[in-house]
């Protein structure tokens, strides 16, 4: 080839290639840092809120939740109940794809079912009421109930330790453990892509993602894979995950401190985004081993030495983001009750002391666990294991990352209390304390009858006044204390379009653009 035919066929390359280089870097990468690194991704086992924030992406479930906390489908194209209210006959979308290239049918929705209804973290609340699932066709599964089961759908819809589908294959071999990574096949918009420990874990775009085509509401509706990758990035310092974020190192960083919300939320190279629905911290007690077992007088004592003011004021900041709030619901929602509130946030060493010398409490050690992969926990839990000291209550504060928390409050001999958080939900039923099976294991006699009769109507006043009678009851038998209504935010760079002011529980990146 001559060279000015040689030159100009080089041009051409390079046009070419200038034209192109844009459209394969349009989407990007999304780097998202997050505050430590998930102990696992399998939703059914697990109720991390940070391995849901990531997990979301690639798994779903049959229903979901739109902006207003209405359960509606996801998976499913809906539902028929007939015998009652007995039988659920739910109507699967065809056409779903799984990441693997296999199409979503009834088989693989029997399968995971029954994997999270036996295993799952809240899967056997539901299933204690349900007498057999089937497949009835390739595309119809029939839930058959032992009686009504009023909440069904918002069970199904809470992806947190929830019933997300996965292919038949997996889910058979599928226990109580968490699944293998090379397992991580679900039917989102992301699929897996490489776990780096320490480093990120990385989600790229599928693209024979099956989108519904109902606009996108909430949780629900479409999703749109618009960044290719999605990098969520282990950054424990949260300086750090601030300084990064207005350097531009980062998209998104999650758990921000709230005492740093005034000026961020004034800084133009920030947006703050805002959780709606309030999360709220919760110190579980030991129900199958040690001193805390059946005896409800020592647990009382524990909660009578809490003033949870001061420690909402340590573990959050401002008081524009938490409230001293009681009920395990907040104010302004149907479920909200002031049963039993009177023992809330007590603040009383003398009581705390009376009820331990009542309760036989002779100075044992009380192994109280918490993480310092999110801020509050460690601050509050610093501030309430100095006021159980001082009511007289020997405490071993053993901090730890939240993946050796998890694992090690799965074993009851391992500990008296531990520290978590829970996120809002849309109904009573989705806490993890109302399942048996969450570590805790609050399953009083008194606790079965009345979630029983919770469960068992539609009739959402009756529903109501079950609940309170429950809350009181959790007030007498404390198998949780919580501290108080808690309004996290997170941080985002301008650049990144689609997050809004506000997310409802999970930040989700669907949908979302980086300009």
């Amino acid at each position: 080839m001559k060279l000015g035919k040689w030159t100009k066929a080089m041009v051409g390359v390079l046009a070419l290639v200038m034209c192109l280089a844009p459209m394969a870097l349009a989407g990007g990468v999304l780097k998202v840092a997050v505050s430590d690194e998930p102990p696992a991704l399998d939703q059914q086992v697990i109720t991390s809120d940070l391995a849901t924030m990531i997990a979301q992406h690639m798994f779903e479930g049959l229903y979901t939740f739109d902006s207003t906390y209405k359960p509606v489908p996801m998976l499913a194209e809906g539902a028929d109940v007939t015998n009652g209210g007995k039988l659920i006959s739910l109507k699967l979308r065809q056409g779903v794809k799984f990441h693997n290239g296999g199409e979503m049918t009834s088989a693989d929705v029997v399968a995971s079912l029954q994997r999270w209804g036996k295993f799952g973290s809240r899967g056997p609340v539901l299933f204690a009421t349900i007498e057999k699932v089937e497949a009835a066709g390739k595309y119809q599964v029939d839930l058959y109930f032992k009686e009504v089961f009023g909440p069904w759908q918002s069970m199904l819809a809470f992806i947190n330790g929830g019933p997300v589908i996965h292919p038949k294959a997996i889910m058979e071999k599928a226990d109580k453990k968490p699944i293998d990574i090379k397992d991580y096949i679900g039917t989102g918009p992301y699929k897996m892509g490489r776990w780096n420990p320490g480093r990120f874990v990385e989600l790229v775009k599928f693209e024979e993602y099956a989108a519904r085509s109902d606009a996108a509401n909430g949780y629900a509706g479409q999703r749109v894979a618009k960044i290719d990758t999605l990098h969520f990035i282990p950054v424990p310092d949260v300086s750090t995950r601030i300084n990064g974020l207005k350097a531009g190192d980062y998209h998104y960083a999650e758990q921000i401190p709230g005492d740093l919300f005034d000026d961020l939320d004034k800084d133009p190279i920030v947006n703050t985004v805002v959780n709606t629905g309030p999360i709220f911290g919760e110190m579980f007690f030991n129900s199958k081993e040690g001193i805390m077992k059946g005896n409800y007088k020592l647990r009382q004592a524990v909660q009578a030495a809490m003033d949870l003011e001061p420690a909402l004021m340590a573990a959050i900041g401002p008081k524009s983001l938490w409230a001293a709030n009681g009920s395990i619901m907040p104010k302004g929602t149907f479920w909200y009750t002031e049963a039993g509130v009177k023992n809330y946030s007590q603040g009383d060493a003398d009581l705390a002391k009376k009820l331990a010398e009542e309760a036989g409490y002779k100075g044992e050690i009380i192994k109280f666990m918490v993480s310092t992969a999110y801020p509050h926990h460690y601050d509050t839990a610093v501030v309430v294991a100095k006021q159980m000291s001082q009511a007289g209550f020997k405490v071993d504060l053993q901090i730890y990352d939240w993946a050796t928390l998890i694992s090690k409050r799965g074993n009851p001999k391992m500990w008296d209390m531990f520290f978590t958080h829970h996120g809002f939900v849309p109904d009573p039923i989705l806490f993890s304390f109302m399942s048996e099976t969450y570590p805790g294991w609050w399953a009083t006699k008194e606790k079965l009858d009345l979630k029983a009769a919770f469960t068992s109507t539609t009739d959402q006043a009756k529903r109501k006044e079950i609940w309170s009678k429950l809350q009181s009851l959790m007030y007498d038998q404390v198998p949780i204390v919580k501290n108080g209504d808690i309004f996290t935010y997170n941080i985002a760079t301008p650049k990144l379009t689609g997050v809004g002011k506000s997310s409802l529980i999970w930040p989700q990146f669907w949908n979302c653009e980086i300009k």
